[in-house]
């Protein structure tokens, strides 16, 4: 059974960093899309990075593009998402979520790409 648990949430201050993970158990990562999600109350979950592995292209969302970096241990079966100066609109709970391989034109970073989703962390930056 596929399963994904992510940690490293918390509060930080703005400009701050910090690191999410995501460790995943029951499938080979290589063989899968991977990304990160986020979600405010109120609104819809939004794709902010992810990675196809079966041709190592990435995307990154306009609001974390040069800030955040995703990225993966295939060995390890783990993700992560490095986020570097934050801002209090990155104030959400982030998901990690594996998908089965793309097919040709199917949109990478979206929801219903993904079948599989950790738990959720919470990420809240304010000082």
């Amino acid at each position: 059974q596929l399963q994904l648990v992510e940690s490293g949430g918390g509060l930080v201050q703005p400009g701050g960093s910090l690191r999410l993970s995501c460790s995943g158990s029951g499938f080979t990562l290589e063989n899968y899309v991977i990304g990160w999600f986020r979600q405010v109350p109120g609104y819809e979950r939004e794709g902010i990075s992810c990675i196809n592995n079966s041709d190592g292209s990435t995307y990154y969302d306009d609001s974390v593009k040069g800030r955040f970096t995703i990225s993966r241990d295939i060995a390890e079966h783990t993700m992560y998402l490095q986020m570097n100066n934050m801002k209090p609109e990155d104030t959400a709970v982030y998901f990690c979520a594996a998908g089965p391989k793309l097919r040709a034109n199917q949109p990478m970073c979206v929801v219903s790409t993904f079948g599989w989703w950790g738990q959720g962390t919470q990420v809240t930056v304010s000082s």
